[in-house]
């Protein structure tokens, strides 16, 4: 049994309850925001301490370490950052230990967050994990790490929490930030014109977004293939206009090197999110990952493609355990958008698909519509359930705590 200070976790007026919390990256610094938020709106007198960016800090993070130095990419990188990784981890179990926050909350940052929530936990610091893993998809032996590591784990997508129904951890479906963000009119035609407006495109014809990462690994891989399609897309429908998001100055960059490639493309590309362009276009060609929702949830056709090293794909190929890898086919559970993967992610491909999803918004209405019910199905307060999740636990944790404390009194009386 967990032991924790029972006048830690009890709501009062003055008491104060504070919470551990970490976030690697951006993506997590939204979520970890987004829960912040969702438990100050619920619980008078609390306070986080631990590491975020700056959504996390505005929401009133005590940053113990600036999130910049836990940013590391491929596998090279972490190695040769293994010294100051390990000092911020020493760091964090000194001020936790310290601390003994009510609890501590990991967001996403899977490898680094499931290391530390085992060792606090081990500490006896209960610990939640925000965002599961991809144990759906591959390696789900990882499940048994994740259950020695937190007691607690939040899920975005409501298939996930079934994968941990034997493994001992309570896994809580809370919906998805991202379905609640994005409105169920964000793509309509108003927001398009906006978007084009924006972008200097409006009455260029036909607009499709080209995505091919935020990684340079992955642009360096995908984008020549993505910019023959464009040949192939342009050739068919002549005055298509083609717009990249560049999500770094150093993609942006080298981006314009293959973009100068191909100089009877209209191609607009800028610096920025992928919201402006999958708003502002007809179409897409995604990169695997969170694009392909983003694309769905603003009702954009799309193809989806993902490439890697033949020896990575060869060993990855043998680890996956899903027969799709696009968020919106696994989360209809049937192909709603084309995939391509490796060897058949060929420019005409790519292109050919494109070109038949386009016609197939449409002559087939009900195509679109698949896409705003998995909309609907996501959209769940994700901030304010996952604060609720977070503090329903907490409370239990107490009740928990207070009844154990009886037993053993009672035990010493008799």
């Amino acid at each position: 049994m967990v032991k924790i200070a029972a006048i830690a976790l009890i709501p009062t007026e003055s008491t104060v309850i504070t919470f551990g919390i970490l976030a690697g990256e951006p993506s997590g610094d939204r979520l970890g925001a987004g829960l912040m938020r969702g438990i100050k709106a619920q619980q008078p007198n609390v306070e986080f301490v631990g590491i975020g960016g700056p959504q996390m800090i505005a929401e009133g993070l005590d940053t113990l370490v600036p999130m910049e130095r836990l940013a590391v990419n491929g596998f090279i990188e972490p190695i040769k950052r293994l010294p100051d990784l390990i000092k911020i981890l020493r760091l964090l179990l000194r001020t936790f230990s310290a601390q003994r926050p009510a609890a501590f909350i990991g967001v996403d940052f899977n490898v680094f967050n499931f290391l530390l929530e085992g060792m606090l936990k081990r500490r006896g610091i209960p610990t939640a994990h925000y965002v599961s893993p991809s144990v759906y998809a591959w390696r789900r032996g990882r499940i048994r790490r994740i259950a020695r590591s937190t007691d607690l784990l939040l899920t975005l997508y409501p298939f996930e929490p079934a994968f941990y129904d034997q493994s001992g951890v309570v896994a809580r479906y809370v919906g998805h930030p991202l379905a609640d963000e994005i409105s169920l009119t964000a793509g309509n035609r108003q927001a398009q014109l906006e978007a084009r407006t924006e972008l200097g495109v409006v009455g260029t014809g036909r607009c499709i977004a080209i995505l091919p990462g935020s990684r340079m690994s992955e642009v360096k891989l995908l984008s020549a293939r993505f910019l023959a399609a464009c040949e192939i897309i342009h050739g068919r429908l002549p005055g298509t206009v083609f717009v990249v998001p560049c999500l770094r100055d150093s993609i942006e960059a080298w981006l314009h090197t293959e973009i100068d490639r191909h100089p009877d493309l209209n191609i607009v590309s800028y610096l920025g999110n992928a919201r402006l362009a999958l708003c502002a276009c007809d179409a897409a060609i995604v990169k695997s990952g969170t694009s392909t929702l983003e694309a769905m949830l603003l009702r954009r056709p799309m193809v989806v493609s993902y490439a890697i090293g033949a020896l990575s794909y060869q060993l990855v190929s043998r680890l996956v355990r899903t027969p799709f890898i696009a968020l919106p086919n696994i989360l209809a559970g049937r192909e709603l958008v084309p995939e391509l993967l490796q060897d058949a992610a060929t420019p005409q491909a790519l292109a050919e698909n494109l070109l038949n999803v386009l016609d197939k918004a449409v002559r087939e209405p009900e195509y679109l519509a698949a896409f705003a019910q998995l909309h609907e199905q996501l959209r769940c307060s994700a901030d304010d359930r996952a604060a609720e999740a977070i503090l329903a636990w907490q409370r239990d944790l107490l009740d928990s705590t207070d009844t154990e404390e009886n037993t053993n009194a009672n035990t010493k009386v008799s």
